[in-house]
C-alpha cells in the first residue's frame, strides 16, 4: 500500500465518532502527544517561553485539526470585508509543504513547491502582500517592513503557534468535526478540544442540515457552549481552463463528457459533492492533502477531461497537457441565530482589546 493511500486510510479511521479498533495501541502515544502540548501551552502563558507583538492586529484562522477544513476561502473572504471597512491586510503562513528557506515574500509566478500551494493560491486572489516563514513572527516583521501601509495581518492556520499574540482566534471545522476527538496520532486533534474556550469563534464549513450531527460529541459541544459559531459555504463559480484562467466554462458545457474529479485537499469529499450538486457525472480520484504531484498521478484522464480545485490547480498547471478544468469557490458567512456577525465580532476585537 502506498504512503498516500495509508495516510487517506488513517484520515478515515480518525474521523469515525468511536474510536476504530485499529487505532487502540497508538493511544499511549496520543496520550504522550497531548501532555507535551499542554506542557508546551504551560510554558508560554507562565512566560518561560517567549511571545511577540506584533505592531498591527493580527487575526488567526486555524484548526484544531490536521489538514484543510476551509481556511483559504475564510482568509479570502476576511481579506475581501476587511478592504470594504477600510482596511489595509496582509497574510502570513508557514508556507507548508513548500521548501523556502527563512522568510520570502509570495508572488503569482512563485513556485508552489518552494512557498506552497496555499500561499500562492492566497496570493494570486486576494491581491495583498503574502509572506512565508516557519516563523511566523518574522514572517509579520518582514510583511510590514516591505509593506508599512498594512495595518492588519491575518494568519493563514498558526492557531498553535503561540510565539505570535494574537487579537483574534478563528478555529475552522468542516462537516467532519472532530472526529473521534482523540490526539495524535489516534486521532486528528493537534490541541485537546478544550482549547476552544480561549478562541473568538467557531466557524463551520458544513451544510446547516449537518450542523446537528457534528455538534454531536459531547466534548466538542461543551468546548464551544459559549462561543459564537457561524456556517460558511462554499459557493462554486463557473470553471476556468487550467492552462488560461480567462477561459471560462459552465457545468452544461461540460456534462454529457468523460469527466475525471481529483481533489487533494483536507476533505476530497467536500470538492466531489461540489460538482455532483452541479449535476455532472465523474470519476472520483482522492488525493492527500497538499499532495505533491507528478505526472503519473494525472495519467487517469488521459481519455477524458481532468477537473480540480484551485488548491491543486497551482501545483498541476506543467503536469498535463490534457484538457483540464477548474473550480473555484468563494466563501458565504451566514450570520449567527442571534444575529451576530462575524465581520462585526472581528472588528470589535481589532479595534478594542486584545486576547489575554
Amino acid at each position: 500500500m502506498s504512503s498516500s493511500a495509508i495516510e487517506l486510510r488513517l484520515r478515515g479511521l480518525w474521523y469515525r465518532q468511536q474510536l476504530a479498533l485499529a487505532l487502540i495501541p497508538l493511544l499511549p502515544l496520543s496520550w504522550l502527544f497531548r501532555l507535551i502540548v499542554c506542557l508546551r501551552h504551560g510554558l508560554y502563558r507562565c512566560g518561560v517561553l517567549r511571545s511577540y507583538r506584533l505592531p498591527v492586529p493580527v487575526i488567526v484562522i486555524g484548526n484544531l485539526t490536521v489538514g484543510g477544513s476551509g481556511k483559504t476561502p475564510l482568509v479570502l473572504w476576511l481579506v475581501e470585508r476587511l478592504h470594504e471597512q477600510g482596511w489595509r491586510p496582509g497574510i502570513i503562513s508557514r508556507g507548508y509543504g513548500g521548501v523556502a528557506k527563512g522568510v520570502q515574500a509570495v508572488a503569482h509566478d512563485s513556485s508552489s513547491a518552494v512557498v506552497g500551494d496555499e500561499p500562492l493560491l492566497l496570493a494570486r486572489r486576494s491581491r495583498v502582500p503574502v509572506f512565508v516563514a516557519r516563523d511566523r513572527v518574522v514572517a509579520g516583521q518582514a510583511l510590514l517592513s516591505a509593506h508599512p501601509e498594512c495595518n492588519v495581518i491575518i494568519s493563514d492556520d498558526g492557531l498553535q503557534h503561540y510565539r505570535m499574540q494574537r487579537s483574534v482566534e478563528i478555529a475552522v471545522f468542516d462537516a467532519r468535526g472532530a472526529g473521534n476527538a482523540r490526539m495524535l496520532p489516534a486521532g486528528p486533534l493537534r490541541e485537546p478540544l478544550l482549547r476552544l474556550s480561549k478562541a473568538t469563534a467557531v466557524v463551520w464549513n458544513a451544510l446547516p442540515k449537518t450542523q446537528a450531527l457534528i455538534m454531536a460529541p459531547a466534548q466538542m459541544a461543551r468546548a464551544t457552549l459559549a462561543l459564537p459559531q457561524f456556517t460558511m459555504r462554499l459557493v462554486a463559480q463557473r470553471f476556468f481552463s487550467l492552462s488560461d484562467v480567462q477561459v471560462r466554462c459552465t457545468a452544461d458545457d461540460l456534462r454529457g463528457k468523460r469527466l475525471y474529479a481529483m481533489a487533494g485537499i483536507g476533505d476530497p469529499s467536500r470538492f466531489f459533492a461540489q460538482l455532483a450538486a452541479l449535476e455532472l457525472e465523474f470519476k472520483a480520484y482522492p488525493f492527500p492533502d497538499h499532495h505533491d504531484y507528478c505526472p503519473a498521478d494525472l495519467a487517469f484522464a488521459d481519455d477524458g477531461l481532468l477537473l480540480m480545485t484551485e488548491k491543486d490547480a497551482v501545483k498541476c498547471a506543467s503536469l498535463t497537457a490534457r484538457e483540464a478544468w477548474v473550480l473555484p469557490v468563494d466563501a458565504q458567512i451566514v450570520a449567527a441565530p442571534d444575529g451576530q456577525s462575524l465581520l462585526d465580532i472581528i472588528l470589535e476585537k481589532i479595534n478594542g482589546r486584545t486576547l489575554a
